[in-house]
């Protein structure tokens, strides 16, 4: 397991933030009395569906293509993604000047594959979410491109830190944060700030019941792959945390808590009726967990809507519900 002191540290992660400014929105947090009053503790939103490509992927995307060097990034870069880590390393890499090319499955959703050609990203398509890792290492291989891997790299994961940092800045009496979880770059981002700024904070990853690989991590001590994930969520469908995300994850959190595809959609539903924001399923699962009583926070809490970007007509299927 990597030794974190040798990877990230804060200090990396404020210089994330610098290099991010006019490129990543300083997101703002949103109040919710709606949330406030039903729990009895101040809660807000990070609303990271604000983002230019309308998710918190943009963080570590950017912060890794540049710090690349000039000939690497002359070579172009190649990621794996659902849709929302490959949006950004389009965006990203088209501001840089450097060629995208993006694995993604055949079953991603429409707005991420179409925003990743709107970013002029070239997409490789698979059968299966499967096959991703293994055609971006070919195609790194075989085209001399530079992998930039959507979690289980160091400034992926330090780039995604300066969401924590934002957060613990501007709400410092914040003492629950939670956060939803993929392969757990965003999470273990918001560890390594937490860690070093304020500890006794709370921080609580939030998944689908059917891609429970937090859960399984934590019970084992170590990154445990399961035998499959599926869930509306579908960002959050790798089968293992990443072994880097997870040697920071280990330091701070203590819990994960798993929803159901009923109360995401639940979720979705409530943030357009009640707080007038259009979130994809993988960003509603932490206020999944707080309407569902799943998880109940102790004082101020933030939850962390990590993306906005979903079909039309799933977004419409789950508000009409």
């Amino acid at each position: 397991m990597a030794d974190p002191a040798l990877a990230v540290s804060l200090e990396d992660v404020r210089v994330a933030a610098a290099a991010l400014a006019g490129v990543a929105l300083r997101t703002p947090l949103l109040d919710v009395p709606a949330l406030s009053e039903r729990l009895g503790v101040p809660v807000s939103l990070k609303c990271e569906n604000d983002q230019p490509v309308g998710a918190f992927k943009i963080r570590g995307a950017y912060t890794a293509i540049a710090r690349l060097g000039a000939a690497e990034r002359a070579r172009g870069v190649v990621t794996h993604s659902s849709g929302n880590h490959g949006l950004a390393v389009a965006y990203a890499a088209r501001r840089l000047g450097a060629r995208a090319v993006i694995v993604m499955p055949k079953d991603a959703p429409r707005v991420k594959v179409e925003g990743v050609r709107g970013q002029e990203g070239e997409i490789v398509f698979v059968d299966t979410r499967n096959e991703r890792e293994s055609r971006a290492a070919a195609l790194a291989e075989s085209e001399g491109l530079v992998p930039v891997p959507p979690y289980e790299h160091a400034d992926v994961i330090a780039g995604q830190g300066t969401c924590g940092l934002e957060i613990l800045e501007d709400r410092p009496d914040v003492q629950t944060i939670l956060v939803p979880v993929g392969g757990g770059g965003l999470l273990a981002g918001i560890a390594i700030a937490v860690l070093a700024l304020k500890p006794s904070v709370r921080v609580v990853g939030v998944e689908p019941e059917g891609a429970a690989k937090l859960t399984a991590a934590l019970a084992a001590g170590r990154p445990t792959r399961l035998v499959k994930a599926d869930s509306l969520a579908d960002g959050l469908l790798p089968l293992a945390i990443g072994d880097l995300p997870f040697s920071y994850i280990r330091l701070v959190v203590r819990e994960a808590v798993t929803v159901t595809d009923e109360e995401i959609a639940d979720a979705v539903r409530f943030l357009h009726e009640k707080v007038g924001i259009r979130v994809e399923p993988s960003g509603a699962v932490t206020t999944a967990a707080l309407l569902s009583g799943r998880c109940a926070p102790a004082g101020t809490t933030v939850a962390v809507v990590s993306g906005g970007n979903v079909d039309d007509a799933v977004f419409e299927r789950l508000v009409r519900a």
